[in-house]
């Protein structure tokens, strides 16, 4: 997932992307804590993925509130 792609999202689509990242975060994060997860790398693409979502989600609300 790309900024591009996201910019092109709805702050719908992108408030509903954020929580399935969250969840994602989540679910890896017990997998890791239960020894079950195979590639450490998913937790931080998954918490990179949720930041760039977020910058996103404030890029379009400061050019709502112009």
């Amino acid at each position: 997932m790309n900024a591009k792609e996201l910019r092109d999202k709805t702050p719908d689509q992108l408030r509903e992307e954020l929580a399935n990242l969250k969840k994602e975060s989540f679910n890896l994060r017990f997998q890791q804590a239960t020894g079950q997860l195979e590639n450490s790398a998913q937790i931080r693409a998954a918490r990179r993925n949720a930041a760039r979502v977020k910058t996103i989600l404030n890029e379009k609300a400061a050019s709502a509130a112009e």
